[in-house]
């Protein structure tokens, strides 16, 4: 399967980031992909105002929305990233969409809040209650996570036993001291202990590190993004899949079940 990386700057403005999203699209089907993954929360973004993000949210049947099933409506092209959805009181849900044919395929609202680094992300969204489903694209099934999901390998763990051989993270990753790092060292780990491919998208700009990955189920770095914005390709091939998870069968030697999602307390 080819898949594109397209990470870009969200700026404030919704209608300049659909148009980057729908330029993306058009040059990842130009270029065979079959995958496309685009960043976390690429409605709206103004690093001066941190609450713009959720002021500016929209209905999964709005203008931003709209405008990107138009364009995906005559192409299999399957687009992934999440945007910020509105709430009662003033909060949102950061709703991650998978995008085929004009139709909205399948949603997963974020389960892990980023309550870290001095940001609190649930001062103003509501955190998921669902595990995210799996999506078929090229033949190959595809598990769904988003941005500081990453640092919690219990959710890999459970798409990959629920039969995710792709993991897909959507993100804006924020600079910091040893941030890039942990970046790395975080999505090839749950690469190489699921023995899956993992793609994950980073937002660039003057907040976030952009270096986005494409991992192979070694955890060999197959492809990655600079901090600039840009669109990156790279091959996951299946028979690569079957060689790593034949050498190492992390998955049929494992002795604990399989994860379950607690409760919000």
């Amino acid at each position: 399967m080819k898949i594109a990386m397209g990470q870009f700057a969200v700026s404030r403005d919704p209608q300049d980031n659909a148009a980057t999203c729908i330029s993306l699209m058009q040059q990842a089907l130009a270029g065979g992909a079959a995958l496309l993954v685009l960043p976390e929360a690429v409605l709206a973004r103004d690093n001066a105002d941190p609450d713009h993000v959720i002021n500016a949210a929209q209905p999964l049947d709005g203008p931003f929305m709209t405008a990107l099933r138009a364009a995906s409506k005559d192409n299999a092209l399957t687009t992934v990233f999440t945007l910020h959805v509105p709430t009662a009181d003033c909060k949102a849900l950061n709703v991650l969409v998978a995008l085929r044919g004009g139709e909205v395929i399948t949603t997963y609202d974020k389960l892990h809040l980023y309550d870290a680094f001095n940001v609190q992300e649930s001062r103003r969204v509501m955190p998921g209650t669902q595990i995210p489903p799996l999506i078929e694209v090229a033949g190959m099934k595809v598990g769904l996570m988003t941005c500081y999901d990453v640092r919690f390998p219990e959710l890999a763990r459970r798409l990959v036993l629920d039969g995710a051989e792709v993991l897909v993270l959507p993100a804006a990753w924020v600079r910091g001291p040893l941030k890039e790092r942990h970046w790395e060292v975080l999505c090839s780990a749950r690469a190489l202990e699921n023995t899956a491919f993992m793609v994950a998208v980073g937002e660039c700009g003057p907040r976030n590190i952009g270096n986005s990955l494409a991992i192979d189920p070694l955890g060999v770095i197959v492809a990655r993004g600079t901090e600039a914005p840009g669109l990156i390709f790279a091959e996951l091939a299946a028979s690569r899949l079957a060689e790593a998870r034949s050498a190492l069968p992390v998955l049929e030697n494992r002795r604990f079940a399989k994860p379950e999602l607690e409760a919000k307390k």
